[in-house]
């Protein structure tokens, strides 16, 4: 029970949960993306995914001095079936809609800049 507890706990921050749906619309990002489109400090990104880390919702992956999030491959069942509602009924809300976009015009900014 304390396993579920702490899953379904995991979603009931309104960061992470669209944290989730951000990786869900988009594989996989870096800090330094969620930071962009949260608008918050590179501690309390990091902090929130690594909670949703220790809950089975995301796995990592090390590049360099980059550490990339994406959605957990190897996710229990019931990871699975609350994403699949997550993406029926709160994928398309006006905070998930926008933070889709900020992210789109973010990353087209930080390749711009490379050139």
């Amino acid at each position: 029970m304390k396993y579920h507890t702490q899953i379904l706990k995991a979603l009931s921050d309104p960061v992470r949960l669209r944290i989730i749906l951000l990786l869900h619309a988009e594989g996989e990002l870096c800090v330094c993306d969620l930071m962009a489109v949260l608008k918050l400090p590179q501690s309390t990104v990091s902090r929130h995914l690594a909670y949703l880390k220790k809950s089975c919702w995301v796995d990592t992956r090390r590049e360099g001095v980059w550490m990339h999030y994406q959605l957990s491959r190897e996710s229990c069942q019931m990871c699975r079936e609350l994403l699949e509602t997550l993406k029926k009924n709160v994928s398309n809300l006006p905070e998930a809609l926008s933070d889709r976009k900020s992210l789109a015009e973010f990353v087209t900014s930080k390749t711009t800049s490379c050139l």
